[in-house]
């Protein structure tokens, strides 16, 4: 087997244990609602927690076999792997909507990330490594408070907090392939200990607040946001501050420029498609409640089979819960070809 065959392979099973760290991680969210951000207790999370883990153990592994204008694109896949492994394993199958929005996020993602040339290896000084762990903190927490200001709105919350999410994923690989050639260059460990204390605690910010941001929005939406700010924040950074660029000049960054519009359309696709499912979801509820208790007895009357004639024809009349007033109250009834009688 070939270094680039195992690199895609590797990558491959990388995007399936993301998605199923995903889907699991939705789960958890739809069963403990009350648990937004770290549901400890449960062993569900713990295993998509490892999911996640081996997927992105696989993908370093798999940069090390292949060129990372093949690597990153293949991890874009997780959106569309995600789709049907729920509809497989979970029973949550998505609508043609949010297939559209999620092939269109998938396309323009892998396409950006095709076309992103890396630079010669180089590091981040330390005034750089401040700077950017600081503009990294106030947008993780603008966002987190705008999501929880608009908590009427559970997609556009959720959206905001998976967008949160993909900065720090996105950041903590910035850091991550700092410290990595920094070693490579002989720089002690020691001098590594604030980057690698950054890269924790973006890391776990990321897996905490990704699973916030499942609550109440369903699958498609918020992976889809935090598998695409993820690299795009990431080749953002490299492209200001690594000196990476896109292929072929000025052609290279009108395609790549088009390639994340089209992911661009794909978020708000899902993003729209899954709150005009909420919308009309909370349209039916209002509707129900408006026809009260008459309504609910007209459903549940015409739900009923029609009853044949020898049946009607041993039906008993209904007797009432509770007698009239009175010393002598005299109540009969029919039965069979009998009279009986109750009370005197």
């Amino acid at each position: 087997m070939s270094a680039l065959t195992l690199a895609v392979l590797l990558s491959l099973v990388s995007a399936v244990a993301y998605a199923g760290g995903a889907i699991l991680q939705e789960r958890v969210a739809v069963s403990m609602p009350e648990r937004r951000y770290a549901p400890l207790r449960r062993g569900v999370w713990w295993v998509a927690i490892a999911l996640n883990g081996l997927g992105a153990l696989l993908h370093v592994v798999a940069l090390a076999y292949g060129p990372l204008s093949l690597v990153q694109p293949l991890g874009a896949l997780t959106i569309v792997f995600a789709l049907p492994m729920a509809a497989l394993f979970v029973r949550r199958k998505a609508g043609a909507t949010a297939w559209r929005g999620a092939i269109m996020a998938t396309v323009g993602l892998a396409g950006l990330l095709s076309l992103t040339q890396s630079a010669d290896v180089q590091s981040l000084d330390g005034a750089e490594r401040v700077m950017v762990a600081l503009v990294t903190a106030g947008a993780v927490v603008t966002l987190m408070v705008v999501a929880h200001a608009v908590h009427r709105h559970p997609v556009v919350r959720s959206v905001l907090l998976a967008s949160a999410a993909g900065v720090a994923f996105g950041i903590a690989s910035v850091f991550t392939k700092t410290v990595a050639v920094d070693l490579d260059a002989g720089i002690a460990l020691t001098r590594q200990v604030p980057s690698l204390a950054v890269i924790a605690v973006l890391a776990g910010a990321g897996v905490l607040i990704s699973q916030a941001s499942y609550r109440g929005a369903g699958l498609a939406a918020p992976l889809s946001t935090v598998t695409v700010v993820n690299p795009v924040v990431a080749a953002a950074v490299g492209l200001t501050l690594f000196g990476e660029s896109f292929r072929y000049g000025s052609a290279g960054t009108a395609v790549a420029l088009g390639f994340g519009v089209v992911a661009a359309g794909g978020l708000i696709l899902l993003t729209t498609e899954r709150i005009g499912a909420a919308q009309g979801a909370a349209a039916s509820t209002v509707q129900v409640a408006k026809g009260g208790p008459v309504a609910a007895d007209a459903v549940a009357h015409d739900q009923q089979p029609e009853k044949r004639p020898d049946e009607r024809a041993h039906e008993l009349p209904a007797v009432p819960s509770q007698p009239a007033a009175g010393p002598h109250r005299r109540v009969l009834f029919r039965h069979g070809h009998g009279r009986e009688r109750i009370g005197s």
